[in-house]
Parts: structure tokens; sequence; C-alpha cells
């Protein structure tokens, strides 16, 4: 039997000579070589469907750049004039104007929905109702012609003698009729935008803020309307679009806007077609930079919410060219 003396334990000490190098540090190729390459999945009817998409698209392109009738060159002359600019100007700041004076008048609005007085909710509702009910069109028809219903407009005691009259002809012009109108009606909506974002917010934060003594007050100023941007934001930004080209009606009223603006040019040369593009050309450039700051504003109010922000139109084209380099890289073998 034999003794554990005598039992032989080999040795943990490489023996002599050179040692075996790593594979990656092997002269040739490694084991990475054997193994299968990765083709990606071929979408046929992906590429089909992408191919007609884009022939469809040339083709309407090219009926559009081709087509005499559109007398592209007309457009090119009027695009800039300053008649178009002039109107092109007051659009903008109708937009501006009716925007601001509907959120000022439609925030409080909301707040009185969202009250406990019957009474304040009761009215809320009623401008909303009978707002939103009417169209636009015969709204500014009915301010335009308020004068028939009210002739003087007085500022004095209720239900009492009046200290100052004015007649309501001179006071209210077509533009001020036109902002009135606007502004009434945007309120509207605006209440419920800013209503639907407030109950968006979670009840627990208000919950909460009031288990930390803090006023009802400050707690929407601070703590819920914050909050609720992230779902006022995108359909304020639908909003503002709307108005933009919402005050292309007020052309009824002879408010020299970008479209009565247009309309005046080509009752006067008869090309309507391309006096039509220009307005058009006008109202998608202005649209696209509102539709940018849209996308950068709902970015910033995403930044509580979101792990990461969505990435910006110059970010997503530096990862794709990123991408690019790197499967070019990849497949274009290196030399020596």
């Amino acid at each position: 039997m034999a003794s554990p003396s005598d039992v032989h334990v080999p040795s943990r000490v490489p023996a002599a000579g050179p040692r075996p190098r790593h594979p990656s540090t092997v002269d040739g190729p490694g084991p990475e070589a054997d193994l299968p390459r990765i083709v990606p999945r071929r979408h046929t009817g992906r590429a089909l469907t992408a191919a007609a998409a884009l022939l469809l698209l040339a083709m309407a392109v090219h009926s559009v750049v081709r087509n005499r009738a559109f007398q592209w060159e007309v457009v090119g002359r009027h695009f800039t004039t300053a008649a178009v600019l002039d109107g092109l100007l007051l659009t903008l700041w109708l937009t501006a104007v009716v925007m601001v004076l509907g959120f000022l008048l439609g925030t409080p609005l909301a707040v009185m929905r969202l009250s406990a007085n019957p009474v304040l909710r009761a009215l809320s509702w009623g401008y909303v109702w009978i707002f939103r009910s009417t169209p636009l069109l015969v709204q500014l028809l009915f301010w335009f012609n308020i004068g028939a219903l009210y002739p003087t407009l007085g500022l004095g005691v209720p239900f009492g003698p009046e200290f100052v009259t004015v007649t309501t002809v001179n006071l209210l012009g077509p533009t001020l009729t036109a902002v009135i109108g606007l502004t009434l009606h945007e309120a509207a909506y605006a209440a419920e935008v800013v209503r639907g974002g407030i109950l968006s917010v979670d009840v627990g934060q208000t919950e909460a803020a009031q288990a930390l003594g803090i006023g009802r007050r400050r707690t929407l100023r601070r703590i819920v309307v914050p909050q609720a941007m992230r779902s006022i934001v995108p359909t304020a930004g639908n909003m503002l679009i709307g108005t933009l080209k919402g005050t292309s009606i007020v052309s009824v009223l002879a408010v020299h806007d970008l479209l009565y603006s247009v309309q005046l040019v080509y009752n006067q040369t008869y090309q309507v077609i391309p006096l039509l593009m220009v307005a058009t050309l006008w109202y998608i450039a202005v649209t696209t930079v509102l539709s940018a700051g849209q996308f950068y504003v709902e970015r910033h109010y995403a930044r509580g919410s979101a792990r990461a922000l969505p990435p910006t139109p110059v970010q997503r084209l530096r990862s794709r060219l990123a991408a690019l380099r790197a499967r070019s890289a990849t497949v274009t073998p290196r030399r020596g």
C-alpha cells in the first residue's frame, strides 16, 4: 500500500519553454474567424412600399414644378413684395396677440371650472359651451355688427347713470373686432387645454404640498402648473398653428392680413393661382418654424419626466453619420 509520501503531486509551475500566447495575439485569424457572419434580414415588402411611395412623390413634385399654370416666375416676383410682407406681419402680430390674450383669459376660466364654487363652475362651463358651439365666422360677423345691437357703450354706475359714452362704430374697427372675436374664441379652447393639463397631474402632488403646509395658490403656481406644462405645450402648439391659419378668416372683415393682401393683388392682375401659392408658401414657412420651436419647448418640459431627452434633429443626423462611417469602416477591408 502506497504511503502519502509516495504519491506524486504535479507541480503548478509551467514547464520550460515558450508560453502560449493569447489567441488574439496569435498571427493569423483567430477563433472568431470560424463564426458565421450575421446577415441582416431583408425586408422586401418594406423596400417595395418605400420605392412606390417615392415614385408617387416624385410624380407629384414633377407635376407641380413642370405645370406652367402655377406661373412660378409670378410667384417669385410677388413673394417678397411690400404688400405681401405687410400682410404677413399683420398675420403674425394677430396670431401672437390672440394666443397671449386667449391663454390669459382661458387660464382663469380653467381655474374657475376646477373651483369648488358652483357659481364659478357654471359660469366657466357656460362660456366654454357657448363659444365652442358657435362657428368662428359667425362670431366675427356678430362682433363686426355689434353696433346694431348696442349703438353706444358707456361707463358708469351699474343699472344707473352713465358717465362716459362712446359710439360703438367709432370704437370697434375691423382689426380690433378681429382681435376680440378671435380672442374670445381661443379662450374657450385654451381653458379646456389648461384644465386638461392640470387634471393630468397626479393628485398625490397636491396632497404632498398640503402636508407640507404650502398654500393652494402657491401649490398651483409652483407645483401643479410646471408639471401640467408637459400636457399643455403640445396642444397649445397645435392651437398656435391653428390660430395662424385661422387668422385668414378675418379677410371677410377687410383686415389686411396675408390672405387679404394677396386677394387685393390678384383682383387687379387676375393671377389667382400664383398669388394663392405665395400665401401658401408663406404659411408653410411660418408653420415649419413654429413646429421646430414647439419641439424644443416640449423637449425642455420633458426634462423632469423622461429618463433621456429625445435627440434633436442635429443629434440624429450626427448619430446616423457616425453609424454610416462605422459601417463603411467594417465593410471596407484594411490595407497592409
